[in-house]
């Protein structure tokens, strides 16, 4: 469990809802796996669509997405540019619609994005799921429709392996308590922002959690023995996880530490 995870952490979905469709952009790369997931949902032919996550600023990627309209509105898990970066030219090309995000520097043409009530958007039932912890400004989509309910995770979490606590933006304590909600959705597939589709949203997040706390007891050990500036227990603890990668382990383990009451310099805080 402890382990550094490259594997899908539960069983993949089979068929996506008939009103699902996967658009996968060509960035492939360690922290984008195959490449961001661009999901389009519609309810029916000829519904205007919804759109969730652009994805970066690739005009083929974005000209396949427009190719799918009428599209009514485009949302948006949060606010890194891999999901984002082809906003503004994908509202160009889908004449205006609006762009909604939690954060208003990605909202355009639509108020940002709130927990609290559903969305109506062109026959689909989305509730908004707010998700702070891999970013501040994450937030999962529960979307129903016909008896089926799917939710968009972003990176909360990955079709693949596991995600990154973006320190000092993302906050541990928040990413736990985000999973613990998404651990409540049993049986309900997880559409993530990168990696294939999951069977079931509960299972995924219960194994996120169990992992995390686990590298969490890894964090407190290293501490505990006088390692505990953030590359040294960078070392100690992801020596498994290829040093390519190791800055990317760097963010979660700061957040580590915050959560544990420790400076990255090794200090306790007051």
């Amino acid at each position: 469990m402890t382990g550094h995870i490259t594997a899908a952490v539960g069983a993949l979905a089979g068929e996506l809802p008939g009103w699902v469709t996967l658009l996968r952009a060509p960035n492939p790369g360690p922290m984008t796996l195959d490449g961001t997931n661009t999901w389009v949902l519609r309810s029916g032919p000829g519904e205007p669509a919804v759109v969730v996550d652009p994805g970066p600023a690739d005009d083929g990627h974005l000209s396949a997405i427009a190719a799918h309209g009428p599209v009514a509105t485009v949302l948006i898990t949060h606010g890194h540019p891999d999901h984002t970066e082809g906003s503004p030219r994908l509202r160009e090309l889908l004449g205006g619609v609006p762009v909604r995000a939690v954060d208003p520097a990605h909202s355009h043409g639509g108020p940002p994005l709130a927990p609290g009530g559903d969305l109506d958007q062109a026959g689909l039932v989305i509730r908004p799921l707010p998700a702070p912890g891999h970013t501040a400004d994450s937030i999962c989509f529960l979307v129903e429709h016909d008896g089926e309910r799917v939710v968009l995770t972003g990176d909360t979490i990955l079709g693949r392996g596991t995600t990154v606590v973006a320190h000092p933006d993302g906050h541990l304590g928040d990413y736990l308590a985000s999973l613990e909600l998404l651990s409540t959705y049993r049986g309900v597939p997880a559409l993530p922002g990168h990696g294939p589709a999951l069977a079931d949203c509960g299972v995924a997040a219960e194994f996120y959690l169990a992992h995390r706390r686990a590298r969490l007891d890894q964090v407190r050990q290293a501490v505990a023995e006088g390692v505990s500036t953030a590359p040294e227990v960078v070392a100690r603890v992801y020596a498994d996880v290829d040093r390519s990668l190791w800055w990317a382990a760097e963010w979660s383990v700061r957040a580590q530490l915050e959560y544990l009451g420790v400076t990255p310099d090794g200090a306790e805080r007051p």
